[in-house]
Parts: C-alpha cells; sequence; structure tokens
C-alpha cells in the first residue's frame, strides 16, 4: 500500500497526537478532527484509508470509498453501522481501559461500603455521622471478607477481581458462555447467567460489566434488585439497559438496595457534553455515585490505544494481519 491517509475522529486522541503521528508508517498523512462533526468528517473520507473513531454512520460508509480500516479507539463498536460496512472494511477495536475501569470499581465499592459519601454529605451540614457520636449507625465493613459478584467476567471484571481478591475479598462470576474458570482465577465458583439469581442472592456488590445485547438488555430488574439486599452495593460499568432504570430508581429511592455506582447511562449528550443521562431524577438520590461514562477516560487508557491502534495501522500497511478485528467476523 502506497502513503496512507488516515481521518481521526476522536477528540479522546488529540492530547496524544505526537505520540499518535510518531508510531505511523513512513508518509502517512493524518486528518485530525478534535470535534465531532458528521459532514466535516463526511468530507475528508473519500480518499481515506482508515477511519479511526467510535462512530460511523451510514452516510459516513457512503461517502468512504477507498476505507480499509475502521479503528474503533475502545472496546464498545455499538456506535459503528456494520451493515453499511462495505465488505472490503475491517472494523477493529482496542481495550487498555481495564485498570483505571478496575480503580473506579474499587475505589467506588470502599467508598459507598463504608459510607464515606453519606458521612461527607451530612459533614458539610456539620453533623459527624459516625457510630462513634451516634448509636444507629452501625460501624461499617471493610472488603476483607466481602462477597464481590460479577455479573460479566472480561478484562474489566479480571482486573478488578485482581486488586479486590488482594483485599481480602471473596468472589464469583456468571457470564453468557459460562465459560469462565473458578479455580483459575481464584473464585469461590463461576457459571452461566442461569446462576444469576444465586449471584445475587450470595453478593455484598455486584459489579456489572457484561456486553449489551437482546439477551443482556433488562436482566437486572425489580427482582433481580431486591435479591442484592438492603445492605448491597451495585456498580455498573458496563452498559446503562443492562438495568431496567425504573427499577434501579425505586430501589435505591426505597433503599432496598444500598447504594449505587453508575458509569453508564440511559442517555448521553450532545456533541458539548450537557444532557441529563435519564429522563428519571437520579441526580435527587443520595446514595448513588453518578458519573458521566468516565471511569476508563485516563492517560494510561488513550496511551495504551494509541500503541495498538498505530500497530493496526502499520500491519495493514505492511499487508499483515490485523489484531482484534471484530466485523468480519473469521
Amino acid at each position: 500500500m502506497g502513503d496512507m491517509k488516515i481521518v481521526v475522529g476522536d477528540r479522546n486522541l488529540f492530547p496524544h497526537r505526537e505520540l499518535f503521528e510518531s508510531g505511523l508508517p513512513h508518509g502517512a498523512t493524518v486528518s485530525w478532527h478534535p470535534v465531532f462533526d458528521e459532514q466535516s468528517v463526511i468530507a475528508d473520507l473519500p480518499d481515506a484509508d482508515v477511519y479511526v473513531g467510535g462512530k460511523f454512520t451510514a452516510a459516513m460508509a457512503a461517502a468512504a470509498g477507498r476505507l480499509r480500516l475502521i479503528q474503533v479507539a475502545g472496546a464498545g463498536y455499538d456506535n459503528v453501522s456494520l451493515s453499511d460496512v462495505s465488505a472490503d472494511t475491517r472494523v477493529a477495536n482496542t481495550f487498555h481501559h481495564e485498570s483505571s475501569i478496575a480503580e473506579y470499581i474499587v475505589s467506588t465499592a470502599i467508598l459507598l461500603r463504608r459510607g464515606f459519601l453519606t458521612q461527607d454529605r451530612a459533614l458539610r451540614r456539620g453533623i459527624w455521622a459516625t457510630s462513634v457520636y451516634d448509636d444507629t449507625i452501625d460501624q461499617p465493613r471493610t472488603l476483607r471478607d466481602a462477597r464481590i459478584g460479577f455479573v460479566g467476567f472480561g478484562h474489566i471484571g479480571a482486573q478488578s477481581w485482581t486488586v479486590l481478591r488482594a483485599l481480602g475479598a471473596t468472589g464469583c462470576a456468571v457470564t453468557g458462555s459460562g465459560s469462565v474458570d473458578a479455580d483459575e482465577h481464584g473464585l469461590a465458583w463461576a457459571g452461566d447467567t442461569g446462576a444469576l439469581t444465586r449471584l445475587l442472592d450470595e453478593s455484598d456488590v455486584v459489579v456489572v460489566s457484561a456486553p449489551l445485547n437482546d439477551r443482556t438488555r433488562g436482566m437486572i430488574g425489580r427482582d433481580e434488585l431486591a435479591r442484592i439486599g438492603s445492605g448491597g452495593v451495585l456498580i455498573n460499568v458496563g452498559r446503562g439497559p443492562l438495568v431496567d432504570p425504573h427499577s434501579l430508581h425505586d430501589a435505591l429511592s426505597d433503599r432496598s438496595i444500598a447504594a449505587a455506582a453508575i458509569d453508564v447511562w440511559y442517555d448521553y449528550p450532545s456533541s458539548d457534553g450537557t444532557g441529563r443521562p435519564s429522563e428519571l431524577p437520579f441526580s435527587e438520590l443520595s446514595n448513588l455515585v453518578m458519573t458521566p461514562h468516565s471511569s476508563g477516560v485516563t492517560r494510561d487508557t488513550f496511551v495504551g490505544r494509541v500503541g495498538d491502534i498505530t500497530g493496526n495501522i502499520t500491519r495493514l500497511a505492511d499487508g499483515r494481519e490485523l489484531l482484534r478485528v471484530v466485523h468480519p467476523r473469521a
């Protein structure tokens, strides 16, 4: 392949522009779109060999006459219109977010389980909300001997479990395939999603990182949340619709679960970063940590992704097999 043109439509890579360009094949040119504007990107695609970004629409596909690779700068490719992608174009993804998301999971588990969120909000009102001053408040538990239930156990679950296990927790996991080797990972047990009820009954902290598809959408609803119990914590870093929104709001409102940390939502903002994450008033809940799908957004994540992306572009230029191809499937 001769000189390549690469169009980048992911703003998260822009801070690493110099590193990105230094890793490309000789003669490659890059057209940067640090703010995604579909019409501007479309105008840039007809002579592009590679598109790097998380969103790829039917209109973009129609404009991309010679595209050979759509490289998603993340794990999820649900915003790529695969049905419109040319048969000659491959789609690949990348990860490197698991350590950053593991930090989020561990930190929010501790924050919520130890009651630090409640204590912070109380002390701002001059109330010392601890068992030292209030006999109605129980002494909180650490993560030692806490039971962690993983709904999904891929890169994120496995990395999180490495840290949680070191803190003395016990764990179990359910996945769609049921293929996780519990002994290999030091889990108490592992199974398929048919064992979800057992996992929820047994867990103090439930970590949701399963992929979203027709089988998993709404897999945690009113009955499932009730099984977590009034002392349980839910952490969702997978996709919002894995958990039914009305059931989640009700469970937090009536304290049928103790607390939750939610990083993935039901509505997403416009390009200016404004917009409510749900039609429901989650922001009014005091036992909820709300974050804007940021658990994996760190410098470490995107430096690692730059290496993967430029490595795949180099493989394309050299005619070698690409890594992490998600479409077309082998």
